[in-house]
């Protein structure tokens, strides 16, 4: 009894923590179909008396969002490819490959996870400038080409397919590439999916670099063409609540469709050596 009655408070403590977090989601919803005088009422109505589905259309007519929603998709597409290609490799030699000083390399790839952001930003842009890349796609994607925690997570996962596989590949006369597209790869689809995701999230709501490398409108991401267009109408809450609704909505999806794979990565392969 004593258990179950453990049980049920934890159940009813998760479902309040879960509510609460979702208040926030359901109030932009919620103010995206109201009025101006309905955002502003007091005390706040939970629901709107009217939809206004125009709010949505308003919002998107207000500033270029089909031309922010291009550039991020360019973006986001192109820094993920890179990732799994860099990743996947990196990861197979640090699990795999047998080399001098492999741990030593890869505890020096874990310590620049520690460094903060704004510390390279100045000697990146300096870079970037030099090359000509400022306010192109080469500056929003070739930077971010690799990513140290994706390396780790899929070097944990590799480690943990059976060696026999790995023998039996390298008998039958198979390279380190050709092992990587016929056993390292179709056995690692949840957690390449994990990293996918990771990387598209990442990406779509990526803020301070895209501000920093793009000058133009014609190259805003959407995020940076949220924050110009929350300046330009920062009283007008329905717009606003809208505008933020419809750029946040294809990650919620996304998320409904890959979240058994997500599941799967930590709870099969995830951290564990």
């Amino acid at each position: 009894m004593n258990r179950s009655r453990k049980k049920i408070s934890l159940h009813i403590l998760l479902i309040t923590g879960a509510c609460w977090m979702l208040l926030p989601f359901f109030w932009m919803i919620s103010t995206a179909f109201k009025t101006q005088l309905e955002a502003l009422k007091f005390p706040p109505a939970l629901l709107p008396n009217h939809l206004m589905f125009v709010n949505f259309i308003e919002a998107f007519k207000q500033v270029d969002f089909s031309r922010y929603f291009i550039n991020t998709i360019i973006m986001t597409s192109g820094t993920t490819i890179l990732v799994f290609m860099t990743s996947t490799l990196a990861a197979y030699a640090f699990a795999r490959l047998k080399f001098p000083g492999r741990e030593t390399l890869f505890a020096l790839f874990l310590a620049m996870m520690m460094i903060p952001m704004p510390v390279y930003l100045v000697p990146s842009y300096v870079i970037l400038s030099r090359f000509g890349w400022i306010d192109t796609f080469l500056a929003l994607i070739i930077p971010w080409s690799v990513n140290i925690f994706s390396i780790f997570l899929l070097r944990q996962h590799f480690r943990t397919i059976p060696q026999e596989l790995f023998d039996a590949a390298r008998v039958d006369g198979l390279n380190h590439f050709q092992i990587l597209k016929t056993i390292v790869i179709p056995l690692s689809k949840a957690v390449l999916i994990t990293v996918g995701i990771f990387q598209i999230v990442a990406n779509w709501n990526s803020f301070l670099w895209p501000l920093i490398v793009t000058h133009s409108d014609s190259m805003r991401t959407i995020q940076t063409g949220l924050a110009y267009f929350a300046q330009a109408e920062s009283t007008n809450y329905p717009l606003l609540c809208a505008a933020s609704t419809f750029t946040t909505t294809p990650l919620i999806i996304l998320y409904f469709f890959v979240q058994k794979q997500i599941m799967e990565t930590f709870a099969r392969s995830g951290l564990k050596e």
